[in-house]
């Protein structure tokens, strides 16, 4: 049943896209009330400035803003596709552009991007590049970028003794976890105020995890592993993007997530059930965890918990002898079944504009994908007194690695996660993870 209908939604979006427009803007077109939906709720008060902005310049479009929590955003937007009430333009993220492009559910913008003189180096290196579809078609103009660093309780690391400077030099490595490893050991106290490195460490009884887990990270494992395999030479795929071979088979990927793993063993780390349905940054906020990786996203969660003065420090330098961070990039995408593909154009192409994207920066929330706009979301968040370089190092040294854009990202997700829960939760080993690769690579053969 859901094939015949994702069949008849495509079929019926191509015959719409067809005949609308291939993305093109048409000034006299561009009027009525369009759709934007997004997830995130610290981002809301920025879009809805930019919203009246645009309506104030373009009386004659109104765009209406409706924001859904992550997982709802995802179930509902697909639900639209196939009943034909998507919203005409909306946020989209690199491991769902693949699927939602393959089935014809997306505007092509290449037309306005030409017509309209759109600059795409005016974005931070790789982002534009990320949202060019296999068939050689731009699905999505940059609205955002991201990179992971450490959150640190500041009052635990001074009680150990751990400086600012020590947690911003911190290194790694597989075999014994390095200096990053000893900080996580030091962090974590059990409930007779034992510190994980010492004499009688009761690992059955913490009170303190020097490490905070949110989850086993899937088959990317963006804010939990990825900066550590970062460091190793590893890599997702064989390419990057469209890559049709994974490399979880790796020894390199095995040992670093078989170390990571050993963390929960150690009693360094909370177990994997302990997370479900939790929130790894209230744990956080509730002083029950010393450091949580994270992505920079969650800047403003994490420096609001009252009583929690939160400290930020760049990943670990590796095996190589840098640090390492998946670098993402959100964009606005446009669904090929709108009734205003002209306003959306010009909506999207406002997104996209220094004109939103400075008001996004002047919020200190995120970093937007224009450069100068970054420039001026680092400088925002300096105002507020958060020093942001373990988040723009990564884009400054040129220690970042794109996001892994594939085909079947959903299936290779459904594999991997049940495949990394079984390491994390001890269940299986590391090694486990040859046997699931061979699936994943069969999806692509």
């Amino acid at each position: 049943m859901k094939k015949t209908l994702g069949a008849v939604a495509a079929a019926a979006a191509i015959a719409i896209s067809l005949s609308a427009c291939s993305g093109g803007s048409t000034a006299s077109e561009a009027k009525g009330e369009i759709n934007y939906w997004l997830w995130d709720a610290n981002q809301l008060p920025a879009y809805k400035q930019c919203a009246e902005d645009f309506h104030k310049a373009n009386p004659d479009i109104k765009v209406k803003i409706t924001q859904r929590g992550y997982g709802d955003y995802w179930t509902t937007l697909t639900n639209g596709f196939v009943a034909g009430n998507a919203p005409d333009v909306f946020t989209n993220h690199l491991t769902k552009y693949p699927e939602i492009a393959a089935q014809k559910q997306l505007l092509a913008l290449d037309d306005a991007v030409k017509n309209d003189k759109i600059d795409v180096d005016i974005y931070n290196e790789g982002l534009a590049d990320l949202w060019l579809g296999q068939d050689g078609k731009r699905y999505g103009l940059p609205k955002d970028w991201d990179t992971v660093g450490l959150f640190y309780n500041t009052a635990m690391t001074d009680a150990a003794g751990l400086t600012a400077e020590q947690m911003a030099n911190l290194d790694w490595n597989p075999k014994d976890g390095g200096s990053y490893e000893k900080a996580i050991a030091h962090l974590t106290v059990d409930k007779n105020g034992k510190r994980g490195d010492e004499a009688g460490f009761d690992k059955n009884n913490v009170a303190v995890y020097g490490m905070g887990l949110a989850g086993a990270g899937s088959g990317q494992g963006q804010a939990e592993w990825s900066y550590l395999t970062g460091t190793t030479g590893w890599t997702h795929t064989d390419k990057n993007p469209w890559g049709t071979k994974f490399n979880y088979d790796d020894p390199k990927f095995q040992e670093t997530i078989a170390w990571w793993a050993g963390l929960v063993d150690k009693g360094y780390m909370p177990k994997l059930e302990t997370t479900v349905g939790a929130s790894m940054s209230d744990v956080f906020g509730a002083g029950k965890a010393a450091i949580n990786v994270n992505g920079s996203w969650m800047i403003g969660q994490y420096t609001s918990y009252k009583g929690i003065k939160a400290g930020i420090a760049p990943t670990p330098k590796g095996p190589n002898g840098k640090r390492a961070s998946m670098f993402n990039g959100l964009a606005d995408s446009i669904w090929a079944g709108t009734k205003n593909p002209a306003a959306s154009v010009k909506w999207v192409e406002y997104l996209a504009s220094s004109d939103c994207q400075d008001v996004v920066a002047s919020k200190g929330v995120v970093f937007p994908a224009i450069k100068s706009s970054s420039e001026k979301a680092a400088a925002a968040f300096e105002a507020k007194g958060v020093n942001v370089n373990a988040f723009t190092t990564h884009v400054k040294d040129g220690t970042t690695f794109l996001f892994t854009i594939t085909e079947n990202a959903t299936k290779v997700d459904g594999l991997m996660a049940p495949a990394m829960d079984a390491v994390l939760s001890g269940k299986k080993d590391a090694s486990s993870l040859t046997e699931i690769n061979e699936k994943v690579n069969a999806l692509f053969k």
